[in-house]
């Protein structure tokens, strides 16, 4: 197995290399998706990619986990580690999370739009859904995927950026959450996790800004990042249509002095609150 350089470098630098417009690649155009009726992307239906030759519907979703995993190998294929907006130029960036009820088994969806800069909420959008596809590893999209675009159906931003508390092509089969509903939706997507799923590495420095390579096997496929001087380092991911140099810079952007970035925690403490509001119901 090819192990990881040493000590990737620090994103204090590495920020002020994208901020002066040297990162050596140009974001490209991110044009509003339309579906059928002419609607904004998340407006009413949501536009979806194809899956296996069909249109993506909630019964989409209601398969085995052997299907489910034959699915995700399908669909790797059209994910695009490559490109994505830069980070002075995001707008709005939606950030999503989802919360569990174990005893009433209920998935609370949640996902909050923020302006960029300032991090103020433009938008909300929630979901309960009952949990349909059991706990497995490796597939979370199977699991929280229907409510997560459920939630998405309130939202009537299109933004530059959907961040995801969860994994990106760091997965097993390379479709952690952040690959396979960026790819139905046709937008920018990165995975920031509190976990690492797969992969070796050697741990950043301490400080703020470091961070080192993420490898699984032979290929890179994320970055171990340090956002809090002497805080457990996040591990990010792209989803799709981003790189991983740029998914890097990018959640680094999009964290102030917490350990996770401003989206992702807003779509956290969101669908805590309707986690609180339902279990006592």
């Amino acid at each position: 197995m090819r192990s990881p350089p040493g000590p990737g470098g620090s994103l204090n630098r590495l920020f002020l290399t994208c901020r002066c417009g040297l990162v050596g690649q140009e974001a490209p155009v991110v044009k509003m998706v339309r579906d059928s009726t002419g609607k904004p992307w998340m407006r009413g239906r949501l536009r979806l990619a194809c899956l296996s030759g069909r249109q993506v519907t909630e019964s989409s979703w209601e398969v085995t986990p052997a299907a489910a995993r034959g699915l995700q190998e399908e669909l790797r294929g059209r994910v695009v580690v490559s490109g994505g907006p830069a980070a002075e130029s995001l707008r709005t960036v939606a950030g999503l999370d989802v919360s569990f009820c174990r005893e009433k088994v209920l998935l609370f969806a949640a996902v909050v739009v923020l302006r960029i800069p300032g991090f103020a909420v433009v938008e909300e959008g929630t979901a309960v859904v009952a949990a349909k596809f059991p706990y497995v590893p490796g597939l979370l999209a199977f699991r929280e995927g229907p409510a997560l675009l459920k939630a998405l159906q309130e939202i009537k931003t299109t933004v530059d950026l959907l961040v995801f508390d969860g994994q990106g092509i760091a997965h097993p089969r390379g479709l952690g959450i952040a690959s396979h509903l960026g790819v139905l939706l046709e937008r920018p997507a990165i995975g920031v996790a509190k976990r690492r799923l797969v992969g070796e590495y050697i741990m950043p420095p301490p400080e703020r800004g470091a961070y080192t390579y993420l490898f699984y096997g032979e290929r890179k496929v994320g970055t171990v990042l340090r956002t809090r001087a002497g805080a457990k380092p996040v591990f990010v991911s792209p989803g799709h249509l981003v790189g991983i140099h740029e998914a890097t810079v990018l959640a680094y952007a999009l964290c102030t002095k917490f350990r996770l970035p401003e989206p992702i925690r807003a779509a956290h403490n969101l669908s805590r609150r309707l986690f609180y509001r339902y279990r006592n119901i």
